[in-house]
């Protein structure tokens, strides 16, 4: 079985965490702003079947 050599040191660590946390920060910013904007119905970027389309579609 493969093991490393070396321990990392804590500050590649540390940046590899920071990088991660910063990735996941900006994806749940995104996906809050998508969701105000699909509240206030003023999304151009995201499709999604409206209440009339869904009564149609019961029919």
């Amino acid at each position: 079985m493969a093991v490393p050599k070396k321990k990392t040191s804590k500050s590649k660590r540390d940046s590899r965490r920071a990088n991660w946390r910063k990735k996941a920060a900006l994806e749940a910013q995104k996906a809050l702003s998508l969701g105000k904007s699909i509240l206030t119905g003023r999304s151009k970027s995201f499709v999604y079947p409206s209440k009339e389309d869904e009564d149609e579609d019961e029919s």
